[in-house]
C-alpha cells in the first residue's frame, strides 16, 4: 500500500540506523548552489553514519545519468539515490533499478513516475505546491502593505523540464485565480532562466530594454531572483521600489535579503532531504519497508525572521 507522511513520520526515518556498506548517487548537477547544499548534507549524514557514498554528477544530462546508475548496478552498490536531471525520464531509471533488484531513492526533484514506484523506490522531497504558493502570497502582502492595488510583475522560470519549475509556476496563478492575493496581479512576461543566475541576469537585462513599468519579479529559485537584481542594480532601480522573490533560502539569497535586495525566499531544508533519502535508502538495503513519499516542510523567509535561517542552509 502506498503512504504519505508528513514530518512526525519523517522523524522515524531519521532514526534509522544506517548498515548499508556502498550507496550510489548521482547528482543532476554540482554546478548549482541548492544542490551542492543538498549534495553535502548527504556526504555529511553518509560520513556519520558510516556509510560509503559514491557521488557523481551528471552535469544535467539525462543519458549521463542513466549510464551513471547502470554503472552502480553494475558495481554492486547497496542503492541508489538519484537527484533527477529530467523529471519526465525517470521512468527509465525506475525500471532498471528494479530489474537489478536494486533499491532507487529519488531527492528534491520528484519524478514523473511517482504514482507507480516498485515497493523497493521512493522519494523524499518537499512539496512544490507550497513553494510557488508561500512566495506568491507573502510577494501579494508586501503589495498591499504598499499601498498598491494592481501591479505589472515579471516570472522567471527553472528549466521546463523539472516538475518544480512546472509547479512553482502554476502555484503563482494558483494563488492569483484562488483570490489569495490582495492585490490584482498582471504578468507582463513569464520565460525560462534554467535556475541560472547569468542567465536571469541577462533576460532582466532585455526586460529592462523594453521600459515596461513593472513592480517586481517573482523567480522559481534564489539563483535567478539573484541574476534580476543584479541586472536591475546595474540599470540603476531603488530595489526598494519592486518587490522580488525566490525559493531556496540559499547564503547568496539570505545575504541579499540582509542587504535590503531581496525580498522574499522559501527555505527548504537541504539537510533534511539528503540525510532523509540516505536513511531511506540505507532502510531499503535492509529489507526495510518505509513510507515511499516523504516530505520535508517549506518555510516563508522574510526579512523579519531571516536571522533564524543564516545557518541552515
Amino acid at each position: 500500500m502506498r503512504k504519505t507522511i508528513l514530518i512526525a513520520g519523517f522523524a522515524t526515518l531519521m532514526g534509522t540506523t544506517a548498515m548499508a556498506e556502498t550507496v550510489g548517487v548521482s547528482m543532476a548537477l554540482f554546478d548549482d548552489n541548492f544542490l551542492t547544499v543538498l549534495r553535502n548534507g548527504i556526504q555529511k549524514y553518509a560520513d556519520e553514519q558510516g556509510v560509503t557514498v559514491q557521488i557523481e554528477d551528471a552535469q544535467n544530462d539525462v543519458a549521463k545519468q542513466l549510464d551513471q546508475i547502470n554503472n552502480f548496478i553494475a558495481s554492486g552498490v547497496n542503492a541508489i539515490i538519484v537527484n533527477p536531471v529530467d523529471t519526465s525520464a525517470t521512468q527509465a531509471m525506475s525500471d532498471a533499478a528494479a530489474a537489478a533488484g536494486v533499491p532507487l531513492v529519488y531527492v528534491n526533484r520528484q519524478p514523473i513516475n511517482l504514482d507507480s514506484l516498485p515497493d523497493n523506490q521512493a522519494f523524499v522531497a518537499s512539496n512544490e505546491v507550497d513553494s510557488g504558493t508561500l512566495e506568491t502570497i507573502a510577494l501579494c502582502d508586501n503589495w498591499a502593505a504598499e499601498g498598491k492595488s494592481e501591479v505589472n510583475v515579471y516570472v522567471m522560470q527553472g528549466e521546463l523540464s523539472n516538475q518544480a519549475a512546472v509547479q512553482r509556476t502554476q502555484d503563482i496563478y494558483d494563488v492569483i485565480e484562488a483570490g489569495k492575493c490582495k492585490v490584482k496581479v498582471n504578468v507582463i512576461d513569464q520565460q525560462t532562466a534554467n535556475w541560472s543566475r547569468d542567465q536571469a541576469q541577462n533576460l532582466m537585462t532585455n526586460w529592462l530594454s523594453t521600459g515596461t513599468a513593472f513592480d517586481g519579479v517573482i523567480a522559481n529559485n534564489d539563483e535567478m531572483a539573484i541574476g534580476a537584481i543584479q541586472a536591475m542594480k546595474a540599470a540603476g532601480i531603488d530595489m526598494a521600489a519592486v518587490q522580488v522573490g525566490g525559493v531556496d533560502a540559499t547564503q547568496d539569497a539570505l545575504a541579499a535579503m540582509q542587504a535590503g535586495d531581496l525580498d522574499v525566499t522559501v527555505f527548504q531544508n537541504a539537510a533534511a532531504q539528503g540525510s532523509g533519502s540516505l536513511n531511506a535508502a540505507v532502510a531499503l538495503a535492509k529489507g526495510e519497508a518505509v513510507d515511499q513519499t516523504v516530505w520535508v516542510p517549506f518555510e516563508l523567509v522574510t526579512p523579519a525572521n531571516v536571522a533564524d535561517y543564516l545557518s541552515k542552509n
